[in-house]
């Protein structure tokens, strides 16, 4: 019996080489042409993730009810700076009062009470001053971050000044 060309090739099919081949020829497929479309299909996942994650934070930061927040604590912070303002102005004229009942006198020389006294308002509007710089420094901070800067009377159109300043810039130091 004489073998033909197909016999041959019926015998090759079943072999564990032709197995082999078979597994390395889709392998060399894959490679061709999966990898790239897996990596280009992660390349748009991850590409439309930091997308979504843009629009998440510019909804975060710029949406109208974080607009409206901000503008509340400029306001809040603005109307506290502007009250320990008038405080530190008040102990000033305490100050001043004392002082001028106990003009060219050294302190040592005062009433007990009133040495005490003006101890005490020192120590307070030591505070004051210290809480006024602190809030001071963070409304400027503030301001000044881009995504905040919508508050300052000179970034708004024509018209719509807001009653905030730019800066409260001059820190108190006595």
């Amino acid at each position: 019996m004489r073998q033909t060309w197909k016999d041959y090739e019926s015998v090759a099919e079943r072999s564990p080489f032709a197995l082999a081949l078979k597994v390395m020829g889709g392998l060399f497929v894959f490679a061709l042409f999966g990898v790239p479309l897996v990596w280009g299909l992660s390349a748009v996942g991850c590409f439309s993730s930091l997308i979504g994650e843009a629009v998440q934070v510019a909804r975060e930061e710029f949406g109208p009810r974080e607009a409206l927040k901000k503008y509340e604590w400029f306001k809040d912070a603005s109307a506290q700076l502007e009250k320990k303002q008038a405080d530190i102005a008040v102990y000033k004229k305490r100050f001043a009062s004392l002082e001028q009942a106990y003009k060219g006198e050294p302190r040592s020389k005062w009433a007990r009470d009133d040495r005490e006294q003006h101890s005490i308002w020192a120590s307070e509007v030591s505070g004051v001053i210290a809480s006024f710089n602190s809030l001071a420094a963070d409304y400027n901070a503030q301001m000044a971050k881009f995504n905040w800067r919508f508050a300052n009377v000179g970034d708004l159109p024509k018209g719509a000044d807001v009653p905030l300043p730019r800066e409260f810039k001059t820190y108190e130091t006595e």
